[in-house]
């Protein structure tokens, strides 16, 4: 197994100190502790029902946990309420993994959605009638190559397209930290390859923490610098992608491997999808 990386120094964006998570019965996570540095380009893996989306929850404090703490930004998630709570939701943008676009409001109302947690209510009702911040909208719009689309309806874009969108509305909700949960899963390895791309530029130009829940791994390589694996609920490993090996692969993934896949993209001798070699 290879060797976990040294954190960095300085106050993390989020420390997780003993996390668990039940529903009911169910124990979801279970003694998650991890700090995640400001700035850092981090992609969580894991087989399916791992906890990967309850930590993306739970980071944005959509779910409080049941043991131990987060401290996102400063602030002890388990004692925010009220104001306190949407100021902290306002500074974590989320990218989910279908586009979360109304569907019979126009792209400019779908991308204004981002100033909610700034505007007073009869702001937000006049921007449904009048948008407000129109050319944050359009610098918006230009930054995902949607220039022409501040008009168009949801269903007139493709689903990348749509996805562009919905980045377009992080980028008016300037949050401190991007949280994006599985965002390429419904597109193909070229539009997933642009959408994260893309997100990386988002992120280094806000100079924000992002943080991907990522399923296709090809697209660990040469974007982030830091994984997390989960599974069974647990950090199962954390390290570079260039230390992720075929065996990491097969005890991580067990029967989910092959039918990902893995098996086929690693045909040539010595490579595994996403990183270096594979011993």
């Amino acid at each position: 197994m290879p060797d976990q990386i040294p954190s960095p120094t300085g106050i993390p964006d989020f420390r997780l100190e003993n996390v668990g998570m039940t529903f009911g019965n169910a124990v979801v996570l279970r003694d998650i502790s991890i700090d995640i540095h400001k700035g850092e380009r981090l992609a969580v893996i894991g087989p399916s029902g791992a906890g990967k989306t309850t930590l993306f929850r739970l980071l944005s404090a959509v779910l409080k946990p049941t043991q131990g703490r987060i401290i996102a930004l400063g602030r002890d998630t388990r004692e925010l309420r009220g104001r306190s709570l949407r100021n902290l939701r306002r500074e974590i943008g989320i990218l989910y993994q279908t586009e979360n676009l109304i569907p019979h409001l126009r792209v400019v109302h779908n991308v204004l959605m981002g100033r909610l947690g700034r505007w007073s209510p009869p702001r937000a009702l006049l921007s449904l009638i009048w948008p407000q911040n129109l050319q944050l909208a359009k610098e918006a719009l230009a930054r995902v190559e949607l220039r022409d689309k501040l008009w168009a309806m949801p269903g007139e874009l493709s689903g990348g397209q749509q996805q562009r969108v919905a980045m377009a509305r992080l980028l008016v909700q300037q949050p401190r930290v991007m949280l994006a949960d599985e965002p390429v899963s419904q597109l193909d390895i070229r539009l997933g390859q642009e959408i994260i791309e893309l997100l990386n530029r988002i992120a280094a130009s806000l100079g924000n923490t992002l943080l991907v829940n990522l399923h296709t791994l090809e697209l660990l390589h040469g974007h982030f610098e830091r994984v997390i694996a989960l599974k069974d609920g647990r950090v199962f490993w954390t390290g570079v992608p260039e230390q992720i090996s075929r065996d990491l692969l097969l005890e991580l993934y067990g029967a989910e491997y092959r039918q990902m896949h893995l098996h086929e993209q690693q045909s040539e001798p010595g490579t595994c999808p996403g990183t270096a070699t594979c011993p």
